[in-house]
């Protein structure tokens, strides 16, 4: 498929293959006006397809002989699918996810992600406000905070055995292509005082330990852990999978002897957070009954 703004400079040149009951004026500006509003062809008002060709709606509809049905097959005609990309949102979001993946923060302009989404820059801020918004959107589809908030709504078993519970799902969660998170982390890292970073971290920093606090705090008062400030106890439960799992496909490329699987690795996590914070529960002593005087 070509891209729109190709389409829209092209398809002048291919009116020659095109539906000849429809002027070349009218694909090139269908083809404008889907790229202003960024939608396809298909979805696009006739009005502003009136608008974009300088015409009324009404004298619009008269030269297409009263249906919009033709316009959509000369646009066909001249190598656009009318109808045929899912909208500009979810290509953005999935260009946008691929390239910070691929590139990381910083190389994941909105002209980069325009070029990747078949779409305009004007499209993107229409989609998304801006640069941040995008961002946002991205970190929420992509980050395992969803994944968390799942995990966390359902009862589950001791202690013990929801941390392993728990590891597992970020196990999964970071593992997943494209590897938006990892990227984050890198540039949180590496430019932690960039605004795309500050914009990401204050979204997403508060609602992380928002989730994650009810549940440390539900174990505080059942006397299960520690009474330690929830930031750290969060620190403490996220830290060592994260740092895993952010390195462990570098270690995989290396060969590093002794790799465990991951299953291990939750395991023995899971043990290790739980000897550090868990309150170790006395035995209730056994009272002996007083002999009979």
């Amino acid at each position: 498929m070509k891209r729109e703004g190709e389409a829209t400079e092209s398809a002048s040149d291919a009116a020659g293959s095109s539906d000849p009951t429809v002027a070349a004026d009218l694909v090139d500006a269908a083809l404008r006006a889907a790229l202003v509003l960024g939608k396809d062809v298909a979805d696009v008002p006739v009005a502003a397809i009136a608008a974009e060709a300088g015409i009324s709606r009404s004298t619009l509809l008269r030269r297409l002989g009263g249906s919009r049905a033709e316009l959509d097959a000369a646009v066909r005609s001249a190598g656009v699918d009318p109808g045929g990309q899912p909208p500009v949102r979810v290509r953005a979001l999935e260009a946008t996810a691929a390239l910070i993946s691929e590139s990381g923060l910083a190389s994941t302009t909105l002209e980069a992600v325009a070029a990747r989404a078949e779409c305009s820059v004007f499209s993107l801020h229409a989609a998304f406000g801006g640069r941040d918004g995008l961002m946002r959107a991205v970190f929420e589809k992509y980050s395992p905070i969803q994944d968390f908030e799942e995990f966390f709504n359902h009862p589950h078993g001791d202690l013990r055995d929801t941390v392993g519970a728990f590891y597992r799902v970020m196990a999964q969660s970071l593992s997943r292509e494209p590897r938006v998170v990892p990227a984050l982390f890198a540039e949180t890292f590496a430019r932690p005082d960039s605004p795309a970073t500050h914009s990401l971290v204050g979204h997403a920093g508060p609602r992380m330990l928002a989730v994650l606090g009810r549940w440390l705090n539900e174990q505080i008062r059942d006397g299960s852990i520690y009474d330690l400030p929830a930031p750290l106890l969060a620190q403490q439960l996220l830290a060592p999978m994260v740092f895993h799992l952010f390195t462990r496909p570098a270690a995989e490329m290396a060969a590093v002897p002794l790799l465990p699987d991951i299953d291990t690795v939750c395991e023995v996590f899971a043990d290790a957070f739980v000897r550090a914070v868990a309150v170790e529960r006395q035995p209730t002593p056994v009272r002996k009954a007083k002999p009979p005087r």
